[in-house]
């Protein structure tokens, strides 16, 4: 049976659409805005222009962007293809013309996808997949938020006292404790070990005593304030509360990982894995769609995250191996961090 090839290229107001006979005739190519009624017009007309052929969509994108369309293609119950935007952007080099356009690029998906046959289906992944894809997400921008916060952190406890910002490890909760109350070395010796280990025994910090004995020690060290040092000190005092707010975030997000990852099916299965635990494992369930169905073996798993080599065979060269240009990213690095912890943790792992 025949088949009707349809391109999208997606993209945040607007996508463009285009279809294809299977000799690579253009029929449809329309510009449509982001939104449902048209989205639907748009499926309407090209399965009008099908005519009972088959009908296979390919995108760019699998998520984001595009939602709302692979939504409604979902529920209509089409077949939908993934072409990396890398891929499409190496192949349209090979098309006539050196412009760049969104119908054009609509045209190479859909003509690559009528050409190849080795393109990623698109499948809809199970409820728990897309909340745990949401929420390690949204985890993984308030780590990266936390790591520019602590480092804007560190910076200024340099230009103004060096020593503190040797003394202290600024990614845990008592010394931003500290922060928020005391800053310059001529504070820390006014109020000395003693009240400094009441004030932060106080606000339950662990180790009270020692840390006061730390901060005291560095700030006999230096007797000159820099110029600007008010200013740092108030910067230091709101950067600290900063790191402090996006730790307890931080911290809420793994809780509402781990309840909603435990409920998945495969959540002991996946926990099994040395060096896995509730985020990681939620990560993995993001990024395989909540299933490993897909996968028809431990091979094609591996070489979907990108751990298995490839071969660069040329000649008399052969055996020559090199990591794979299209893989899972984040699936990648969930394999490679669970790696690193099963070493430190696992005796076998650690062994091997």
């Amino acid at each position: 049976m025949s088949r009707i090839w349809a391109g999208i290229d997606s993209g945040k107001g607007h996508h463009h659409g285009i279809a294809l006979d299977a000799d690579g005739k253009t029929l449809l190519s329309r510009r449509i805005a982001n939104d449902e009624p048209e989205l639907l017009k748009l499926i309407g007309d090209v399965l009008d222009l099908a005519d009972g052929r088959e009908v296979t969509w390919a995108i760019d994108m699998t998520g984001g962007e595009p939602a709302l369309l692979l939504a409604l293609l979902v529920n209509h119950g089409q077949e939908i293809l993934y072409i990396p935007g890398r891929l499409v952007n190496r192949a349209a080099d090979g098309y006539r013309g050196e412009g760049k356009t969104d119908a054009r690029d609509a045209y190479v998906i859909a003509d690559q996808a009528r050409m190849r046959r080795d393109l990623r289906p698109i499948r809809p992944g199970d409820e728990a997949a897309v909340e745990l894809k949401l929420l390690t997400g949204r985890r993984a921008d308030l780590v990266e938020d936390r790591t520019r916060v602590v480092n804007r952190l560190r910076s200024s406890l340099l230009s103004m006292f060096p020593a503190l910002e040797r003394a202290l490890d600024v990614t845990n909760t008592g010394p931003l404790r500290l922060l928020t109350g005391y800053q310059t070395p001529a504070a820390i010796r006014r109020v000395g070990v003693s009240r400094l280990t009441t004030w932060l025994a106080n606000r339950k910090v662990r180790n009270a005593r020692s840390l006061a004995e730390a901060v005291v020690e560095a700030a006999e060290r230096q007797h000159t304030a820099v110029p600007g040092e008010k200013t740092t000190a108030k910067l230091v005092h709101t950067l600290a509360e900063e790191v402090m707010a996006l730790n307890e975030q931080v911290s809420e997000m793994d809780k509402l990982i781990e309840g909603r990852f435990r409920e998945h099916e495969l959540a002991d299965i996946v926990l099994s894995v040395p060096g896995i635990g509730t985020v990681l494992g939620a990560e993995f369930l993001a990024a395989v769609g909540g299933s490993l169905d897909e996968f028809a073996s431990p091979d094609a798993l591996a070489a979907f995250a990108g751990v298995a080599p490839a071969p660069r065979d040329s000649g008399k060269v052969s055996g020559n191996l090199h990591r794979p240009v299209t893989y899972h990213r984040r699936l990648q690095r969930v394999f490679y961090t669970s790696a690193l912890v099963s070493v430190r943790y696992d005796p076998n792992s650690r062994k091997f």
